[in-house]
Order: structure tokens, then sequence, then C-alpha cells
């Protein structure tokens, strides 16, 4: 029997390339945009490309935002990607002020302009576990340290709490917030349906969880 897995759509784009990672490590995958699916998922993913406000308005203007959250608070597994992990914040910064789901203490904030720097990062790069720390147990944990990933994002997560933080890349001397992890939720601002062998390595563990 294939391993169950909800996608939430709420409007933001790269929601089929999900899905179809998830189809090719071997998961049975719902796409849903309606809330009453959402108690019924035996692993959520929240993915997301786009800014925060317009996934903050995708999930509200769906009633998706209760069912998430109650969801979470179940301990099943959820995974967010990109903004989909953005999401998962107190706020962000990004075009004003707006609320997040507050699952995770923090804000989002644009990476800072430094000469010759690009922003947004877009490209390959590579992630680490913080200082002293490792992410057995998760998602990430067949992955060996400092392998590469792939980003597309102008803004990074700031967790208040750096037990929160799963691993770090670094940009242009800029630490980045690339997973972060509380209890049952998992979030990666990479890629991993555009990341090659690893990021569908990151997909098959996620669907053991």
């Amino acid at each position: 029997m294939k391993p169950q897995v909800t996608v939430v759509d709420y409007g933001l784009g790269n929601i089929h390339s999900v899905v179809k990672a998830l189809v090719r490590v071997g998961g049975e995958v719902f796409l849903t945009s309606e809330p009453e699916e959402i108690p019924r998922a035996e692993r959520l993913i929240l993915p997301g490309v786009g800014a925060f406000a317009d996934g903050a308005r995708g999930l509200a203007s769906r009633q998706l935002v209760e069912p998430v959250l109650a969801y979470i608070q179940t301990g099943r597994p959820f995974l967010g990607i990109c903004v989909g992990m953005q999401l998962l914040l107190s706020e962000s910064e990004e075009f004003g002020r707006h609320p997040g789901l507050g699952v995770i203490p923090g804000r989002v904030t644009e990476i800072p302009r430094s000469p010759g720097l690009k922003v947004p990062q877009i490209g390959w790069n590579r992630i680490f576990p913080p200082a002293g720390r490792g992410w057995e147990g998760g998602p990430l944990s067949d992955l060996e340290p400092g392998v590469m990933l792939y980003f597309v994002h102008s803004f990074t997560a700031q967790p208040v709490r750096e037990e929160d933080r799963l691993a770090d890349a670094d940009y242009g001397g800029h630490r980045i917030s690339a997973a972060v992890h509380r209890d049952n939720v998992w979030g990666c601002q990479f890629h991993p349906e555009k990341s090659g062998e690893a990021g569908l390595q990151l997909l098959r563990r996620f669907l053991c969880a």
C-alpha cells in the first residue's frame, strides 16, 4: 500500500511539480483546496511559490487556516515548502507586515543587500545543521551536511528560538534558514522537488514519517 499524502492547493504556484515529485517517490497524492479534506490527511504538505501575503490570503479565502492548524495539533507529519515554510512563522515583512500561522515564533525578513550580491537567491546552495546539532530522525536524516539543494527566494525565516532551526545556508555571508522544525512540523526554504535525487530522498523520507 502506498503512503498517502495530501497537498494543499491554496492558489500559489509550483503545486503540480510537488505532486509529480511525490508520485515519483511512491506516494499516493491527494491535491485539495477543500477544508473538510484536511482532517483526513495522513501527511500534509503546504507548498508554494510567490508572495507571503498572497499565500496568507489564499489560505484565509479558502477557509483553510483553522483546518491546517487543527491538523498540526494532531501530531501527524506536516511539511511546508518555500512560502509554505515561511507561512509557519508569526509574520512577514514582505511588502508590509502580514501575519502568518504562528506555529513557529519568528518573522520573515528580506535577505540583506550587499554589493555584488544578487537578491533573490536563485540556484544551488549547500545546507548544514546549526552548530553542535544534527538532523537525525526527520526528512533530512538521509542527507549529508553540505548537500546541494535548489533555492528561489528573496526573504528568509528568522525563528525566535534557535532550536527551531533545522538547517542553515550561507548566502553572501548572510545566515539563511534553509529548514525549520518543531515537533511534527518541518519546513524547507529550498525546493526538494527541484533538487534532484537529494530532494527526492527528502520527500521519500517524509512519506515514511
